[in-house]
């Protein structure tokens, strides 16, 4: 296979990982596996990954802002915590192997896609709050966020998890808001991963611009058809990544 042939397939990579990733999150299960493929080191692909991302996530954030479905500037201090506990996870990727939470993470991918697949009353209604936005701030915002940074795939869907669950967002909404927090966890992950040197920098800022491109057209598809989309993809993808974890 050529390099430019490897090129092309990393950037289709990332738009469909963008793509998907705005929808329903575990877009990083598909450019992750295409890094190591193209011959990337698992810290460098990780890192890399990580920029990729950033593109994709702040592209799908912005297009749910301007819809009005997430307040940027309330959820700011949430998205701090996100950051912090991405910084904690990228620490501990550069010095821990991920094995434990590789053997771990189909069965939890398996359960969110039980829920989410026979949950009655799930739409794009909000309903009651089942912790209190200090609990979910300061214990399961910074979980998420230190998972992101020290693994990665399937965060948008345990975000998706907290928020419908948890605080009791409709779909859409919980969507909308979890693209903020996976951009910041992602954001905080990045930073320690270039500080690292880990990064090759060319090809991730190339894979970010489709990323871009995959994220808008999967938000927009998000927005025009709610839960009636975003809940079968979630089940969809939780499953899929599942299977590829176990036959890794």
């Amino acid at each position: 296979m050529t390099v430019d042939l490897v090129f092309v397939l990393l950037i289709a990579a990332a738009f469909a990982a963008g793509f998907i990733d705005a929808i329903a999150g575990g877009g990083g299960m598909v450019t992750v596996p295409a890094l190591l493929i193209a011959g990337l080191d698992p810290v460098s692909a990780l890192g890399t990954n990580k920029l990729q991302g950033l593109f994709g996530s702040g592209s799908a954030t912005v297009a749910y802002a301007r819809r009005g479905l997430v307040d940027l500037r309330a959820l700011l201090p949430v998205a701090g915590i996100a950051f912090l506990g991405g910084i904690v996870g990228g620490l501990l990727a550069i010095v821990l192997p991920p094995d434990l939470l590789a053997t771990l993470l189909p069965f939890l991918l398996i359960a969110i896609a039980i829920y989410f697949a026979f949950k009655k009353g799930l739409s794009d209604v909000d309903r009651g709050r089942r912790i209190s936005p200090a609990f979910f701030t300061m214990l399961v915002v910074p979980l998420i966020g230190a998972y992101d940074g020290l693994f990665g795939p399937g965060t948008g869907s345990f975000y998706m998890l907290a928020f419908v669950g948890l605080v009791g967002y409709g779909v859409l909404k919980a969507t909308a808001h979890t693209k903020l927090l996976n951009f910041a966890s992602n954001l905080g992950s990045f930073a320690v991963f270039a500080a690292a040197g880990s990064i090759h920098w060319k090809l991730g800022l190339a894979m970010g611009v489709a990323a871009i491109l995959g994220a808008r057209l999967g938000a927009m598809s998000a927005v025009r058809f709610g839960a009636r989309l975003i809940r079968p993809l979630l089940v969809v993808v939780c499953l899929v990544l599942a299977v590829r974890l176990l036959l890794s």
